[in-house]
């Protein structure tokens, strides 16, 4: 069956074994897991889309602006706050009747842009496209907030003593992750390419 017809792949191309064939990545991996559709790839967003709505639901309702839950003080924090700017708070303080146009015309953009991505990109390139997916869900539930509420709901505060890295939310989480994802894995292309 599949693994005689991996074996005799293998051996008929003498491929680089950083670089498996097809067969042998479905053999070892299960073909689930070597591409990423785009069902899958929507899926990916959804999910980050849903998990984003439900905490941000959960802080709105369980929380007042303000109110903070510590979890491990000193360090890690639940609070309800309000992001009016961009990305940690940039543009927060910029009072211009252009800045929610700006942020949601920004907002549409990458996301349009991070599909166009998500399309042209090989479906046997799974951490790029499931990475691309993330960050698609994720600029989707901010954009949200912005068209809904003209501001991001943000909860997850991380900070040392007084210092404290700006709120950020499941949305934010997971820009950050497929962003340095595909980052990571554009450097692993020019490795190989290189080598």
């Amino acid at each position: 069956g599949g693994e005689v017809h991996a074996l005799l792949e293998l051996a008929a191309h003498r491929r680089s074994p950083y670089r498996p064939s097809g067969a042998l990545r479905s053999l070892s991996l299960g073909r689930g897991w070597t591409v990423v559709t785009a069902l899958a790839a929507t899926v990916i967003a959804v999910v980050v889309v849903g998990l984003d709505r439900l905490t941000k639901m959960w802080i709105t309702a369980a929380l007042d602006r303000g109110e903070v839950i510590y979890l491990i003080p000193g360090l890690l924090s639940i609070v309800h706050v309000r992001n009016p700017g961009a990305a940690f708070g940039m543009l927060a303080e910029a009072a211009s009747p252009w800045r929610e146009i700006s942020l949601v015309a920004v907002s549409a953009a990458a996301v349009v842009g991070f599909a166009w991505m998500l399309n042209r990109m090989p479906r046997d390139a799974v951490a790029e496209r499931a990475a691309t997916a993330a960050v698609i869900g994720g600029a989707l539930g901010n954009l949200y907030d912005r068209v809904v509420y003209g501001e991001v709901v943000d909860f997850v505060d991380v900070y040392v003593g007084s210092w404290h890295w700006p709120a950020f939310n499941v949305a934010d989480s997971a820009i950050t992750i497929g962003i340095a994802v595909l980052i990571l894995q554009a450097f692993r292309s020019d490795e190989e390419r290189a080598s």
